[in-house]
């Protein structure tokens, strides 16, 4: 049964409908195995743009605007890439384009943005999403920028705050809340196997733009290993603190390309083009967190989004927690309760990856087809970002 949750756009403005929600095949970032190691990020937001219009069947010139989150939006991510990907792709040029990092959470934020104008009326139909090649534009490349240009945190900034790196904040998490070696590495063999079940049953399926990659046909994720054991993980060394630490990179999302892409549209819009709308964004937040323990987004965006609709955990029927490391899932799953069987149930970015511009959307097209696959309501994504943010979107499945 339906829960009738306003929300702030029906109670504000008006209601805002995810019509589609795609993503490519997620490559290992390798310079000799990887699937887009020939593959300009042009091109994956491109087919992410030409699978949404084609399943949607509308005008691409009816499209109000293109949002796109890049993390790393220097050199072939520069300039505008999610317009670039547009003109790539042949479509109207009058269509205006616009790019956004608010890191990790950059293309969940993109969605929530484009769901502000549509509430707003100045919109009615908005493309979403993120891309990320980290093997073209590695996940260093603001260090080298910063050779050229200047530190974005001047000794001003640094005397206020003692800034790590994100490994460095997955351990922390692990040791505030007590998580061992051995349950952060259960996890990730979790995440593994669910993939696994996931990829075998074709439960990715809908969400997919298949590929021709590497000379094959690609409707997959190549970063999934199906033998991952607790007994494989254990014999890997810790990525970050060499003497003491529990995370590795088996339990760390691993470096990835790929890009996602969401269309969002008003009812109004819906009626007019002929769309299915399948989800209803409720609600969406972002929530500052300490910067150095970093990510710990998750669990107050979380409780943002409940509290604020009047909602317990129990009400949600599928989360969505992005596991950029093992102990940010585990640390979130201690504090709100959540029922383990109902997160997470496709696997996660440990084993499907991470392109970090691109995992809000890709987060969101999985959650929209897993909500339609159980019949189910409600659905949350959230996920850390770096520099201490934490993103939120809460859907619910409009019933055929």
């Amino acid at each position: 049964m339906a829960i009738d949750v306003e929300g702030p756009f029906t109670r504000y403005g008006r209601p805002v409908f995810i019509a589609e929600a795609v993503r490519t095949p997620i490559g290992r970032s390798h310079p000799e195995r990887g699937w887009f190691r020939d593959v300009h990020p042009n091109t994956m937001l491109a087919a992410c743009y030409t699978d949404l219009i084609a399943r949607s069947g509308i005008d691409p010139a009816v499209v109000d605007d293109l949002i796109i989150g890049c993390t790393a939006p220097f050199g072939e991510q520069s300039r505008n890439i999610g317009r670039n990907a547009w003109l790539q792709a042949g479509y109207p040029p009058e269509v205006p384009a616009t790019v956004l990092d608010r890191r990790c959470g950059s293309a969940q934020t993109a969605i929530e943005m484009a769901a502000a104008l549509i509430a707003s009326g100045t919109h009615d139909i908005v493309i979403a999403g993120g891309v990320e090649h980290m093997g073209h534009v590695p996940i260093d490349s603001p260090g080298k920028i910063s050779e050229l240009y200047g530190d974005p945190w001047p000794s001003e900034l640094r005397e206020l705050y003692a800034f790590v790196h994100q490994g460095e904040s997955a351990e922390l998490i692990a040791e505030r809340w007590g998580i061992g070696r051995g349950e952060i590495d259960e996890f990730a063999v979790r995440s593994h196997q669910l993939a696994t079940e996931a990829i075998n049953e074709g439960r990715f399926a809908a969400e997919m733009v298949t590929m021709t990659l590497d000379g094959e046909l690609r409707s997959s994720d190549q970063c999934v290993r199906p033998g991952t054991t607790v007994d494989t993980l254990a014999g890997l060394k810790p990525a970050f603190r060499p003497d003491s630490g529990r995370i590795t990179a088996g339990s760390s999302s691993p470096i990835s390309d790929g890009a996602a892409a969401v269309l969002l549209c008003s009812a109004e819009a819906a009626q007019r083009h002929g769309l299915v709308t399948r989800a209803r964004i409720i609600d969406q937040t972002t929530v500052g967190v300490d910067p150095i323990i970093m990510l710990t987004g998750p669990i107050p965006a979380t409780r943002k989004l409940l509290d604020r609709n009047g909602l317990t955990v129990d009400d949600i029927d599928l989360f969505e927690v992005n596991e950029a490391f093992s102990s940010v899932v585990l640390a979130w799953q201690r504090e709100l309760k959540a029922d383990p069987d109902r997160v997470n149930v496709n696997g996660g970015a440990i084993a499907l990856g991470h392109a970090v511009g691109a995992t809000g959307a890709r987060l969101v097209a999985t959650l929209v087809a897993e909500l339609e696959r159980r019949e189910a309501d409600l659905g949350l994504v959230t996920m850390c970002c770096g520099g201490g943010l934490g993103t939120g979107t809460l859907l619910q499945r409009v019933a055929t």
